[in-house]
């Protein structure tokens, strides 16, 4: 029994699917296959119930993945705690983040990052809130940027800044020079959002009631539009196809001269969301997680509320 072979039979818990998880562990299909067909006959059990177009877990499939997941865990541990026999800051780290903010908080981060410990490199990865998620519980990842709310995954949790969300709507719109919005107003128009997987879609449907039961309804199908990212829905916006709704940080000063669109706020209460960092609670450099936080609330972000806490504070379990 191997590392490799465990990171195999996880990687097809998670994809269920022999080919899509060959590509995630960069191996072609059939050295994967080998490779977990070798560890059944060791083991002496099926893992995977074969056939259809998804792979099935079975029963004791699920408690030896389970297991397996929390050994990558630890050995992913063992070359952190090596590390800190030397310099809790020194060396890689490993972060994740997801899409709606990574574009528009990465790049006040990362200088800000290197000019305050320049020995503790960011190893970027932008996914989905679940992808991350798992990342972290694997050991792939030492840390992820996420927003609230996040499923019971062990984790402990860091709040970094809270961030208002702004209705976008194109030019010569009939709202253009109303002052603010509510989120019932929404329900009348065509509504762009991004598609399923993104948490933001979600956040967006959970704190604006009215939209969330329009879109569920069979007009709202038809009235609603999925774009891939946020800046793909602003071009949208921009053409005229609908209206959407962004996180504050999405807008930087510059874009609000944008001729093609307009930025109105909602009426209050104001949805927002927390922006949050979030680790393994065995992940031993607590010291590097301190220092890419208090990095997060030096960018000093527009238009956001940052949560700043000095450094030493019990994090809050998840």
């Amino acid at each position: 029994m191997t590392l490799t072979e465990l990171k195999y039979i996880v990687a097809v818990a998670r994809e269920r699917h022999f080919g899509r998880a060959a590509e995630a562990c960069f191996v072609s299909q059939p050295t994967l296959s080998v490779a977990i067909r070798k560890l059944e006959d060791e083991l002496g059990i099926t893992l995977f119930e074969r056939g259809g177009n998804e792979v099935g877990v079975t029963p004791i499939g699920q408690q030896i993945i389970s297991q397996a997941q929390k050994v990558l865990e630890e050995s992913a541990n063992l070359k952190e705690l090596a590390r800190l026999g030397h310099d809790p800051l020194a060396g890689a780290l490993r972060v994740g983040v997801i899409h709606t903010i990574g574009p528009y908080l990465l790049p006040k981060l990362v200088p800000t990052q290197i000019e305050r410990t320049p020995q503790m490199p960011l190893i970027l990865q932008e996914n989905f809130t679940v992808r991350l998620i798992e990342l972290l519980r694997q050991g792939e990842i030492d840390c992820a940027i996420m927003a609230l709310p996040l499923p019971d995954a062990g984790l402990m949790t860091q709040p970094l800044y809270d961030e208002e969300f702004i209705v976008v709507i194109p030019a010569g719109h009939p709202w253009s020079n109303r002052k603010a919005i509510s989120a019932e107003d929404l329900k009348q128009q065509n509504m762009l959002l991004l598609g399923s997987g993104h948490c933001f879609r979600d956040q967006v449907l959970e704190v604006c009631p009215e939209l969330s039961r329009f879109a569920a309804s069979s007009e709202g199908i038809q009235r609603t539009f999925e774009g891939s990212s946020l800046e793909t829905i602003r071009h949208m916006v921009a053409a005229g196809i609908g209206i959407t709704v962004m996180p504050r940080t999405s807008v930087p000063k510059e874009e609000r001269n944008n001729k093609l669109l307009r930025y109105i706020p909602f009426e209050r209460p104001i949805p927002d969301r927390r922006v949050v960092l979030a680790w393994r609670k065995s992940f031993p450099r607590a010291a590097a997680i301190d220092a890419l936080a208090q990095a997060v609330y030096a960018c000093q972000l527009q238009d956001v509320k940052m949560l700043t806490q000095p450094p030493q504070v019990q994090p809050s379990a998840l």
